[in-house]
């Protein structure tokens, strides 16, 4: 059996192809949306490595494994829709679950206390930019509304897992 290349040679001139098939420019708003949101699945996967918790771990890996469906709605035109209302309430129970665990904020956090806090931190910052870049794709073109609360979501609940790693 021949192994294939990594390397495909069909961007080279720039373009890529979506997931639905249909190729863009490299520097399109939907690739910059989808990429952004690659970003946040890598920035997730140092936090689970640096998490202390393992109940945020492993909500992490869900998240991670969630981002990969996220991804595949926005790099698809006229596809299927893998992000529905029931990934929006499991984020929001989510949310609420570890909120339950965590006394009134009093105060600014500052990241840096704990390298897993720091980590979720950053991926949190990697989301609003993903959300900024959704939003402003979603000026131009479709896209699934689903998405676009669901990552504004995963910020909260970034912020919700760094206190949980930092507080607890």
């Amino acid at each position: 059996m021949t192994k294939a290349a990594v390397y495909t040679r069909t961007g080279d001139k720039g373009t890529t192809g979506l997931y639905t098939g249909q190729r863009v420019p490299k520097q399109s708003l939907r690739v910059e949306a989808y990429g952004s949101i690659d970003e946040i699945t890598s920035a997730l996967g140092m936090a689970r490595a640096l998490c202390e918790h393992q109940d945020v771990k492993a909500t992490v890996l869900k998240v991670q494994t969630l981002l990969m469906s996220m991804m595949a709605d926005v790099a698809s035109i006229g596809g299927e829709r893998y992000i529905n209302e029931s990934h929006v309430t499991l984020f929001e129970s989510t949310i609420d679950k570890f909120d339950e665990k965590l006394e009134p904020l009093a105060h600014f956090l500052v990241p840096g206390d704990k390298p897993g806090a720091a980590a979720l931190d950053l991926a949190r910052t990697a989301t609003r930019r993903a959300e900024r870049n959704l939003l402003r794709l979603a000026e131009k073109e479709e896209v699934n509304q689903n998405v676009l609360v669901c990552i504004n979501r995963l910020s909260d609940l970034c912020f919700i897992l760094e206190r949980v790693e930092t507080e607890l």
